[in-house]
């Protein structure tokens, strides 16, 4: 007993050596004990002390031990590292002088250079735009290469640019200036309208109320049409199609697009609560059982969250909540805490809907569109680690692989068609956050736009994104979307930002107000509670979500300097070969 009794008198020496040194200097160490000012000392030596003693792995729940059969050894060695880095002196003397790269980095950005990133986003913008009306219009794509229009695009997301456009025309605000003109009788709204009535065919004579994935809009669903279809393009109809039942005063559409959801949710495991990718329209079995974040399911997840931010429905927070709770449960893994703590860095994986257990190892682009999710459910400290881990692949190939193996530190799907996910996850972080970082990261996208994607006319896919190989193609979701977010983030002053309104984005990047009367419906309720979903009150047998902060508990400290702490962003570096 006599060594414990040294420790603690250790310990109080220490603790009482930090007060001091606050005092005198301000040097304390940086976790609150509930003061307002930053006090902290490290239990880490001690912790491990006592955890050898008891015969206890202190990194037993290394999800990357656990696949890929990492010893002890290299686990010491890194957090031996980590140890004489962080715990044993403030986080915020890492900016004193040249001591820490990531600081000398990170830690600011002159305004004179964030005018030239948004001088370049916009220069960026408008050399597609105007090569695009030059050589492509009507058409709905540019192939930059050869300077030639292609389409037509069967995916083009018209329904959502008409209802946007017809919100601004008609805002007696004029939030962005005079952007409406003489005459206007609300043509795009009958547009939109029609539109949607010619999409509806896709609902009917399906036994599931799930629509068919696809629909002609003159002769409604083909003969030959398939019966199998993903949850996201299922599931993603809520926001255009409910804003324009509010508009017009008509339940149809919102009534379908709620039908599909329900439908969907109700499909959902027992088990794990997840879904799965790819779902059969009329017996309703899961033909994909892969349950993720990326394609296929991306946008079912942000539709839940943004109806909800835009009707106010209950049904739709419970339905997210409870999701993001069976995704917390059973598709993270790594150390509990993004910014604290021993282990890896929280990832995201693609598991089996039923079981939870890893389907592979590889994750998609289109996830790097979570961070920013994170930030609209205030889940600000798990969105700074998973943004910071889709960095980190951008820093080693100056864009995103479609498909990245973490286990094997490597693409396993090479090209890369300029997506805007990471852009999208770093404005809103930068929203969320004010901080200089990720007008680094908004400059380093850009820079590798500029110098690895553009061509004679616009714009390029790159087909491999090692040797920077070109395919000639730039996807109309590179103007109104990645180049529309690095602009936003760089321009302080935009409208969007000043604005007495707030605006979310569609999953397609337009613009639409959270407006009072999207919150008012002109019918009675749509649905009856014995379909099973607004009935039920809290998720059975689920463990409670691991969500260790949100927007209101990020330190003070942090929101000045770097976001997360330089030992866990060189961590995460490590983890994806940039060393």
């Amino acid at each position: 007993m006599q060594w414990r009794s040294l420790v603690v008198g250790l310990l109080v020496l220490r603790l009482s050596l930090s007060c001091v040194l606050w005092l005198a200097f301000g040097l304390g160490h940086n976790v609150s004990l509930g003061f307002n000012f930053p006090l902290s000392f490290s239990l880490h030596k001690l912790d491990a002390l006592l955890r050898d003693e008891k015969g206890t792995d202190p990194s037993g729940n290394s999800w990357s031990q656990r696949i890929h059969g990492h010893g002890h050894e290299e686990a010491k060695t890194m957090w031996a590292k980590v140890e004489v880095e962080s715990p044993n002196r403030s986080y915020l003397s890492f900016f004193d002088g040249d001591k820490d790269e990531y600081a000398r980095k990170y830690g600011s950005f002159p305004d004179t250079l964030k005018a030239q990133m948004k001088d370049m986003a916009k220069e960026m913008f408008y050399f597609g735009y105007d090569n695009y009306m030059k050589y492509a219009f009507p058409e709905d794509e540019l192939n930059p290469i050869d300077c030639e229009g292609r389409g037509p695009d069967v995916l083009n997301p018209i329904l959502g640019s008409l209802i946007s456009s017809h919100i601004l025309l008609t805002d007696p605000k004029h939030p962005f200036g005079e952007v409406g003109f003489d005459g206007y009788d609300n043509e795009l709204l009958h547009l939109a309208h029609d539109l949607a009535v010619r999409l509806l065919p896709a609902f009917e004579n399906t036994s599931t109320g799930i629509p068919y994935p696809r629909v002609n809009l003159k002769t409604g669903v083909p003969p030959d049409s398939i019966n199998e279809t993903c949850t996201a393009g299922a599931g993603s109809l809520l926001v255009e199609f409910g804003i324009l039942s509010r508009l017009i005063g008509d339940s149809t559409f919102e009534w379908v697009a709620r039908r599909a959801v329900r439908a969907l949710w109700n499909l959902r495991s027992n088990e794990t609560g997840l879904l799965g990718n790819v779902v059969n329209i009329q017996t309703g079995q899961w033909v994909g059982k892969q349950s993720g974040l990326g394609a296929g399911m991306d946008s079912f997840y942000e539709y839940l969250l943004k109806s909800y931010i835009l009707f106010g429905e209950k049904e739709d927070h419970r339905m997210f909540q409870a999701a993001y709770e069976s995704i917390q449960s059973h598709m993270r893994r790594g150390r509990e805490s993004c910014n604290e703590g021993e282990g890896d860095p929280p990832l995201y994986v693609n598991v089996n809907m039923f079981s939870g257990e890893i389907m592979n190892t590889w994750i998609d682009s289109l996830q790097a569109f979570f961070p920013g999710l994170q930030v609209l459910n205030g889940d600000v400290d798990n969105a700074i680690c998973l943004h910071a881990f889709y960095y980190a692949i951008w820093k080693r190939f100056g864009a995103l692989p479609e498909r990245y193996n973490w286990q094997l530190q490597a693409p396993d799907v090479l090209f890369y068609p300029l997506r805007p996910e990471l852009a999208e996850s770093t404005y809103l972080l930068y929203q969320a956050t004010k901080n200089p970082f990720y007008l680094h990261v908004g400059k380093d996208i850009l820079q590798s736009l500029e110098k690895n994607a553009k061509v004679r006319c616009g714009y390029a896919t790159l087909h491999h994104v090692v040797d920077k190989s070109k395919e000639d193609r730039m996807e109309s979701f590179f103007l109104s979307e990645t180049c529309k977010y690095l602009y936003l983030l760089f321009d302080e002053d935009n409208p969007l930002h000043k604005s007495d309104n707030k605006y979310i984005f569609t999953t397609e990047g337009h613009v639409v107000p959270i407006d009072k009367r999207f919150r008012e419906k002109q019918w009675n309720d749509l649905f009856p509670c014995e379909e099973g979903v607004l009935a039920e009150q809290e998720p059975i047998n689920r463990p409670p979500p691991n969500k260790t902060s949100n927007c209101n508990r990020i330190p003070e400290e942090r929101r000045y300097t770097l976001p997360l702490k330089s030992v866990y962003m060189r961590q995460i570096d490590n983890m994806v070969g940039l060393f």
